[in-house]
């Protein structure tokens, strides 16, 4: 009878899982969908003030939007990254509106032998400046396996709040805008280099659950018709 039990609970418990994974690939495909019709429509103002404690991922990661301000070049942020370009950097920059708010713009990708901004002057760009770009989500507590040193100038995630006190930049808005690929003068930084992707392995870890449940329903049928024979 024991054994019984056992062999029941292991199936609840994997079935559970299975129908979990089913849900999970319901709410990963929706939100594929969701994230692929942001990135495709017309740019729109990113969240003001008043709706900085509404952001969040699941409405607003990767929406397109459009904003317009002054950089603060002397305020740059360089946080460690790899794209199809090598290794090097993003060129995290304070954007200061005329409503009065900061915002940090991802401005692309820089290599090592380009971090100092004196070897690409052309490309602080002065004045009023409009920029079109994702809209992007704090990365808090660093990168995988690296842990950001803010009193060192390492970085490793793009977290905003940490970047915005060391920097000295008062409130700034909880999210950054990853900037698009129209050029910066002199070819730096480099942007629309973001990756849109989103693992989706939901399908095949809900049959794994569901054909672990049946070897163990399997089991159990052979158990029991053996119990029988040997009555």
């Amino acid at each position: 009878m024991g054994m019984v039990l056992l062999l029941v609970a292991a199936f609840a418990a994997l079935m559970s899982l299975g129908i979990w994974q089913v849900h999970r690939l319901a709410w990963k495909r929706a939100l594929i969908a969701a994230v692929d019709s942001r990135i495709h429509a017309a740019p729109v103002a990113p969240p003001t003030p008043a709706k900085w404690s509404r952001v969040n991922d699941t409405n607003d990661a990767y929406r397109r939007v459009r904003i317009a301000g002054r950089f603060d070049h002397r305020h740059e942020t360089f946080v460690r990254a790899v794209t199809d370009l090598g290794g090097g950097y993003w060129v995290m920059t304070p954007l200061r509106t005329d409503s009065g708010y900061t915002v940090l713009v991802n401005r692309g990708f820089v290599t090592p032998e380009l971090r100092d901004p004196a070897t690409r002057k052309a490309g602080l760009l002065e004045g009023e400046t409009t920029i079109t770009g994702l809209l992007r989500i704090t990365e808090p507590k660093g990168g995988f396996l690296r842990n950001d040193d803010p009193a060192s100038g390492r970085w490793y995630s793009r977290d905003v709040a940490a970047i915005a006190q060391t920097q000295g930049l008062g409130a700034v808005a909880p999210y950054f805008i990853d900037a698009d690929d129209t050029p910066n003068p002199g070819g730096f930084p480099v942007g629309g280099l973001t990756v849109v992707s989103f693992p989706n392995n939901h399908l095949s870890y809900a049959a794994t659950w569901f054909t672990m449940a049946a070897l163990v329903a399997g089991a159990g049928i052979v158990m029991a018709w053996r119990g029988r024979r040997s009555r």
